[in-house]
């Protein structure tokens, strides 16, 4: 768990200001062999700041790999040996705030010039609003790919909004992938 310092009431009222919207669609997600894909974790990452359990899931297939190929790039030396897999997953969310685009964010006090920098300040500010009050999750442009991700706050999704409806068989070869996106 992190300090809590004092929520910014300007940004809860302008989080507050949206629409819960439902969320019901297939995402993609990428998951080291062995972790259980529907299953989120407190992290320290863009739209968490280790205070909640978060999913992290992508819109599109090639997104949740750039994210996941992204974190493990910052690694000294990329790992080989893990094995990681490609999940489909089923979302049946009740409370979603959508920030769809760039100039959405800038409204929310986000940097958009520097969104694919790791300066995790703003984004972790608003999901923690969100989160207090009462979003089950957020729908926002990935910083690693031309789509949007969706971040479920898995406290917040009732039992079985999160399903597994497929994982790929072969384990993400890495190298051809990294080959496959510069293209």
């Amino acid at each position: 768990m992190t300090e809590r310092r004092a929520r910014d009431l300007d940004l809860l009222d302008a989080i507050d200001a949206f629409k819960r919207k439902p969320f019901a669609q297939p995402v993609w997600r990428v998951a080291r062999e062995g972790r259980e894909p529907t299953l989120g974790a407190a992290t320290r990452s863009r739209w968490c700041d280790g205070n909640f359990d978060v999913l992290y899931t992508s819109l599109e297939r090639e997104g949740a790999l750039a994210e996941i190929h992204a974190l493990l790039n910052l690694q000294p030396v990329f790992p080989s040996k893990i094995r990681s897999f490609v999940h489909r997953l089923a979302i049946d969310a009740k409370a979603t705030l959508r920030l769809a685009d760039l100039p959405t964010l800038a409204k929310l006090g986000v940097d958009v010039k520097r969104y694919r920098e790791r300066d995790y300040t703003k984004t972790q500010a608003i999901a923690d609003a969100a989160y207090f009050l009462g979003f089950d999750g957020l729908v926002a442009p990935s910083a690693r790919w031309d789509c949007l991700n969706a971040v479920l706050f898995t406290d917040r999704i009732a039992s079985g909004g999160i399903t597994l409806i497929e994982t790929e068989g072969e384990s993400i070869d890495w190298g051809a992938w990294r080959r496959m996106s510069r293209k």
